[in-house]
């Protein structure tokens, strides 16, 4: 049997199954965001929430110096985990941990030569400096002023995000579209302290 568009044998593949598989990640964005619903208000929260402010670029910027996109999702298993170890630890903010992990990165891409080339990574090492500063804003700041510092970084590294999304480079489009809609929703919710 041969379909309308000339394949033997195979069905027709209707456009909505695509496009629902292609949205999984906005699925579990939401999934995530609905997990933690209203546990953003707490300063305990807040200071945990500014700490992983500091792991979504730095993903961005190992992800870039690897050049390798297909590395998202593997790279964000593997920075979760010492977030995980440091936070059941409390010996050392996982803030500062990433700081350390993002400045060898960085050392690493000037002695390479990368980050004086005009490129995605001198682009994700100056995003790096701003959300590492909007996240260590929030920290010292006074709570109040702290929460919406935060919120702000993670409302614009949404946006940073969707803009990646858009253009389709450095992270997975999975990866962007999961981020960004993640992003978005924290920021909500830590703006209205739900």
């Amino acid at each position: 049997m041969t379909t309308p568009d000339g394949d033997r044998g195979l069905p027709a593949r209707k456009p909505w199954i695509s496009a629902v598989r292609g949205l999984w990640p906005a699925a579990l964005a939401v999934g995530m965001t609905a997990a933690t619903f209203g546990g953003t208000g707490s300063p305990e929260k807040m200071e945990s929430l500014a700490h992983v402010l500091v792991l979504l670029p730095l993903l961005y910027l190992v992800v870039a110096k690897l050049d390798r996109r297909e590395a998202s999702w593997p790279v964000l298993g593997i920075l979760i985990l010492p977030f995980i170890v440091l936070r059941a630890l409390d010996v050392i903010p996982p803030s500062a941990v990433f700081g350390g992990l993002a400045l060898a990165v960085l050392i690493w891409g000037a002695m390479d030569g990368q980050l004086r080339r005009p490129g995605p990574f001198r682009v994700q090492a100056l995003g790096m400096a701003g959300f590492a500063a909007f996240a260590v804003a929030g920290l010292i700041a006074d709570p109040e002023l702290g929460r919406y510092l935060v919120a702000a970084g993670w409302f614009l590294h949404g946006v940073w995000d969707f803009v990646h999304l858009k253009l389709d480079k450095v992270v997975s489009r999975s990866y962007a579209l999961w981020c960004g809609i993640l992003d978005v929703l924290i920021a909500i919710e830590l703006i209205f302290a739900l």
